[in-house]
């Protein structure tokens, strides 16, 4: 039976009709997946943009607090040579006063001669040599010869051994220090330096390793200052 005009357009609406609604299915199909893979490839762009601002900032947090530690450091060292500065300039001043205390004891015979007496004593302590030469101001060897002369018995009973001691009469320590001794073995190649100066020197040294200081106004302190020695080896 052969199909009429009206049928063959029918069928053709229907078939165009079918072909439209495929069409539109995988339009929809086609966007449904665009729109998932762009949200996709947008999730993934806004993560990796996430992080690589998260690393920056981790960077910048970084380097500020490394920045503030070296600022802390540089201000730490700072008030550090501040300190030692106003220490060494205490230092520096109770020098120079105890110089001038040490100065009034040498012009005080009585004084002055204990605090020989003391260290000539511990310079023979020191040394423990059977011979020793002792080098003094040119002012002060009438006052070490009495000096030397009372200690000789003191250090022959102290240590059951004899001691020879020359003054040395050619060369003298300077007559502008504060007074003091040196004492030398006989080859001169070991000395104690027991001048007023170097006792201070030592005093400093001390100070600077402890961080203490101490200027005692005592009667007695210029005779106790003789306790300790600087010996020297050549």
């Amino acid at each position: 039976m052969a199909l009429t005009d009206a049928d063959v357009q029918k069928q053709i609406k229907h078939m165009m009709a079918f072909i439209e609604q495929e069409a539109s299915e995988k339009v929809e199909e086609i966007d449904a997946k665009a729109e998932e893979e762009f949200n996709i490839e947008k999730g993934r762009l806004v993560q990796t943009q996430r992080v690589k601002i998260m690393e920056y900032y981790e960077k910048k947090e970084k380097q500020i607090e490394q920045h503030k530690k070296i600022q802390m450091s540089n201000l730490m060292n700072q008030a550090r040579l501040k300190v030692l500065k106003a220490r060494d300039d205490m230092i520096t001043d109770l020098l120079n006063e105890a110089r001038l205390r040490l100065a009034e004891v040498a012009k005080d015979p009585a004084q002055y001669s204990r605090l020989l007496e003391g260290l000539v004593l511990q310079g023979f302590y020191q040394l423990l040599e059977p011979k020793v030469t002792i080098r003094c101001r040119q002012q002060d060897v009438e006052i070490v010869q009495a000096a030397v002369d009372k200690n000789i018995p003191i250090y022959k009973e102290a240590v059951k051994s004899n001691i020879i001691v020359r003054i040395d009469q050619e060369r003298f320590l300077p007559s502008g220090i504060c007074g003091g001794v040196e004492v030398y073995n006989d080859n001169g190649k070991i000395k104690v330096s027991n001048t007023l100066e170097s006792r201070l020197e030592l005093m400093a040294q001390q100070h600077r390793l402890t961080g203490g200081w101490r200027v005692s106004r005592g009667k007695n302190d210029s005779h106790n200052s003789g306790r300790t020695a600087s010996l020297h080896i050549y």
